[in-house]
Parts: structure tokens; sequence; C-alpha cells
């Protein structure tokens, strides 16, 4: 288990991360989500023990992580620009974690070899962003560590790559690993999240189980030959609306059947729930709590 338990880090006179607490269970995916400069990088390099908090405490199953071998042996970060050296190669880099991750799979390497198209003996510097991420998943997953630490992994990867990349993730998850992911695409995390948590300027405005988070607010489409009034209307927590005529699109905050049962009640011609995407649910949360959602989406 991953545990920041009230946790602030600043650097200078900003608080990159302002009391926070999250916990992250063994065998679960975390999607970290939040506005640009919300903290989400930092969080990741705290958990993987590159940075040290000013308050709080960050704990690897118990263990204090900061300048913890132990701790940090059981952790394996991929940051959103992974370093390498100028020599560094797959295969190379590949004898060095053998020898720092008493966890590594000589069998776990091979098989990744030869999903990936990639050659282990070109330097990793020379590859495209693309390929870099590759080799650093390759060598991430070989190191089979309790907790990944993965910062916008999918940026680079085309659609064949993507979907291998959440396959080999699942497969650990089910295995007992747990995952971070920080990023911007939504669509990518909500195929693979357990939970999500929302970030926005170093605070945590939510962190729910990805079902929850949408059975909390519906999507609906309606249709009335005598328009509802502001009255019968009121009745709803509507996040967003607008019409078309005699055509309603309506974001309203409440499960679906209660409200599809509230609308029934003002005789609409028709009324229909509609799918809700993750980033909707996180562009409407934002704008109920008065912030800019224009840098969230990327």
């Amino acid at each position: 288990m991953i545990e920041l338990c009230s946790v602030t880090k600043k650097f200078g006179s900003l608080a990159a991360l302002d009391d926070i607490s999250l916990k992250i269970d063994n065998g679960n995916v975390l999607g970290l989500v939040g506005s640009n400069g919300s903290g989400k990088s930092t969080m990741l390099r705290l958990i993987a023990g590159v940075f040290e908090a000013d308050d709080g405490e960050i704990l690897i199953d118990g263990e204090d992580s900061f300048e913890n071998t132990d701790a940090k042996g059981k952790v394996f970060f991929v940051s959103d620009y992974p370093y390498f050296y100028n020599d560094s190669t797959v295969r190379n880099t590949a004898d060095l974690y053998r020898r720092l991750y008493t966890s590594w799979s000589e069998e776990k390497y091979n098989h990744l070899c030869s999903l990936f198209p990639i050659n282990q003996n070109q330097r990793i510097i020379n590859m495209s962003k693309g390929m870099q991420r590759q080799a650093a998943l390759i060598l991430s997953l070989s190191c089979c560590p309790r907790h990944l630490l993965l910062d916008e992994i999918f940026d680079g990867l085309d659609p064949v790559i993507r979907m291998l990349v959440k396959k080999l993730i699942i497969e650990d998850v089910s295995n007992g690993m747990s995952v971070v992911i920080a990023s911007h695409n939504l669509r990518e995390l909500e195929d693979l999240c357990d939970h999500v948590a929302l970030l926005h300027q170093g605070k945590v405005l939510f962190n729910n189980e990805l079902d929850e988070t949408k059975m909390g607010i519906t999507k609906v489409q309606a249709a009335f030959s005598v328009p509802p009034t502001n009255a019968d209307m009121s009745q709803f927590d509507i996040l967003n609306a607008n019409m078309h005529g005699q055509l309603y699109n309506m974001i309203i905050r409440g499960a679906q059947d209660e409200v599809l049962s509230k609308l029934h009640t003002l005789n609409p011609m028709f009324v229909e729930a509609l799918p809700l995407t993750l980033e909707e649910v996180f562009i409407y949360e934002m704008e109920v709590a008065g912030y800019d959602v224009s840098n969230i989406i990327s």
C-alpha cells in the first residue's frame, strides 16, 4: 500500500502539494489527473523518494520511502521525460537493473523484448519519444515492482502499442501490483483505473472509485411538448444545460435512476440517459468548483 499522510511540498513560497492525504491499495490503479501545475508529477516524485516532503509522511508498505533502499526497491518511477545516460541501451541498462532490483525477472525481460519492436543495442537517446517510452516500459516491468508510477506514459505511443501497454499493466495489477498514472489523456485512464484523484493547485478536489464518480452525475436528453418552468427545474442540481427548440441536453448531479424518475414527472415526450465520459465528469466538476478548465484537457 502507498500512503500519503498530510503531505506538503514547497518550492520556495509555492506549495506544489498542500496537506495531501491519499491511499493506494495493492492491486489498484489510480488515475491522477488535474490542471497543469497541479502537483501530479511532484506527487509521483515524492512517492518514489526523489523529493522529500516538507511536512507529513509517505509510506511504502508501512515504511518511509525517502532514503530507504528497501522501500525504493519496491517502486519504479517512469517520468514524463525518462532519463538515460548518453551511451544507454536497453541491453546495458537491463544489466544495471539486474543488480539493483532483486525482483528482476529475466524471463519477463525476454518476453517484453519480443513484444515491443525495439532494438536492444541502439542508444536510447537516439530513439524517438515513443520508442524511448517503450524502452522505459520494458525495463520498468522487467523489474517487477510492487508499485509502478507512470507520468504521461501514453504520450507518443501509437494505438497498437497503447493497447499492448494497457494489457501488460492489467496483467501485473491482477498479480497485486499497484499503479499510479498521471495523465491528461482521460480516455486512456478510463480503460485502466479503479480510482481517480483530481488535483488542482496542490489540493485533492476528490478521490473516488471510477464507477462512483460517474454514478454521481447523469447526462440526459429530453424533449417536452410544454417547456418545464424554472420551478419545475429547480428540483435538479443542473451542472450544464442547453436547449434546441423542444430538446434539452443536461448534465445533472445525482444518481441516474433518481434523475430519470423526477424527469418523468414532468411528462416529457421522451427522455433518455446518455453515456458520460470521464473527461466530461472532470470538466463539469472543475467548472462547479469555479476553476478554469481550459488547461485540464490537452
